[in-house]
């Protein structure tokens, strides 16, 4: 290697340093490019009215207003009634679910064999407590450390609107800016993958926001059939964890599952199967009718992903870890294994800069880019390879 390629490299390592300890201010601008995508594919279906980008802008945003007050002065109110009762319930529902359990300890039933009756000796509610005690509160600490500063998370949320905005202003600008980052000879199909990943952050933002929909309707009729109180904070929770998968759907059952427990034993048995079916339904024909254009991924990658975003971004990790898991998948299928592992077995005197041209004529993408006039504006730069 020469000279200037160590110095190169040396600069990368330290780029990527310096963005490992701004790591949090990084997700939190990963955030608004997220939500400026989404807004953005709003004003691109205003302009089709003829209305101008500034017009259309104002209007979409308008329109967030407008349905985000209306959200929450029809649906949070009776919400927050709900859910303030619930949880005064659940800790009830759970003392009933231990008394219970000792009372099976105490008075095993008659369908249980003899032997078992007196050799097999389950453990107790305070013997589990203790095990698992620690463990709960280390996660329950590190669950709410998000939370726990206010002013921080108050600011944090300023940031992200504030950069939404400013990326909905002018997209063009701060995509050009950002494929400017990469080599002259690959800015082309850097801005190309760009527009995939926003293809594919469209298509999971669409299908999320239907599986969740999906989500809390089968809930609250299930919920509602039945008996148990609170069917609307109960759906409305089981709709939103959906947005964290894997964990989202089992942390959604608790509260249900404790009111239940308060009826009966069984009907908390009913609970936890009426939300297994609808998981299943989810999963395995709704999720795959809805999604057939979106980015797959494999539950073993998606069950990977969520365990390191968590755990090197902590809760703000976990819950992007999807469309950090999306983004990454398009990067690394595009940049390392189509431009780079593909072309490996290529001839001598092919030069990266041909290989790359030729795996960018063969990339289309079914939507138009986040900025649309950005790869022409791109492409007139004179160090482009012509």
């Amino acid at each position: 290697m020469k000279l200037a390629d160590w110095i190169g490299l040396l600069c990368l390592i330290l780029a990527l340093l310096i963005l490992w300890q701004f790591r949090q201010i990084v997700l939190l601008i990963f955030t608004a490019v997220i939500l400026a995508i989404a807004l953005n594919s709003l004003v691109r279906w205003l302009q089709r009215f003829r209305l101008k980008r500034s017009i259309a802008v104002i209007v979409a945003l308008s329109l967030v207003v407008f349905f985000g007050t209306l959200f929450f002065s029809l649906v949070m109110p009776p919400f927050l009634t709900q859910f303030q009762q619930l949880i005064e319930l659940a800790p009830r529902g759970f003392n009933q679910f231990i008394r219970w359990v000792d009372n099976l300890l105490e008075n095993p039933p008659l369908w249980l064999p003899e032997q078992y009756q007196y050799e097999f000796q389950i453990p107790t509610i305070p013997e589990i407590a203790q095990q698992i005690g620690p463990l709960a509160q280390n996660v329950l600490g590190n669950f709410f450390a998000f939370f726990s500063n206010s002013v921080t998370t108050l600011l944090q949320v300023l940031l992200v609107i504030v950069l939404t905005l400013m990326f909905l202003a002018n997209p063009l600008a701060y995509r050009q800016l950002f494929v400017r980052l990469f080599p002259s000879f690959y800015r082309r199909r850097a801005d190309h993958i760009l527009s995939g990943c926003e293809t594919a952050l469209l298509l999971w933002m669409g299908g999320i926001v239907i599986n969740s929909i999906f989500i809390a309707s089968l809930s609250a009729v299930g919920l509602f059939i039945l008996g148990i109180p609170f069917v609307f904070a109960h759906a409305l929770l089981a709709g939103v964890f959906n947005l964290i998968p894997n964990l989202g759907p089992a942390a959604s059952v608790i509260f249900p599952v404790s009111v239940a427990l308060l009826d009966a034993p069984w009907k908390a048995l009913t609970v936890i199967i009426l939300y297994i079916v609808i998981q299943n339904l989810e999963s395995y024909w709704f999720s795959p009718m809805i999604m057939q254009k979106q980015v797959s991924l494999l539950p073993a990658a998606t069950l990977t992903a969520q365990i390191f975003f968590a755990s090197f971004f902590g809760f703000l990790g976990l819950v992007l870890a999807l469309p950090l898991a999306v983004v990454s998948k398009i990067w690394i299928e595009e940049a390392i294994m189509k431009d780079i592992l593909d072309q490996w077995h290529g001839t001598p005197e092919k030069s990266f800069t041909e290989t790359s041209s030729e795996a960018f004529t063969d990339f289309e993408l079914d939507s138009e880019p986040f900025a649309s006039d950005s790869l022409s504006s791109i492409e007139n730069e004179s160090d482009f390879p012509q």
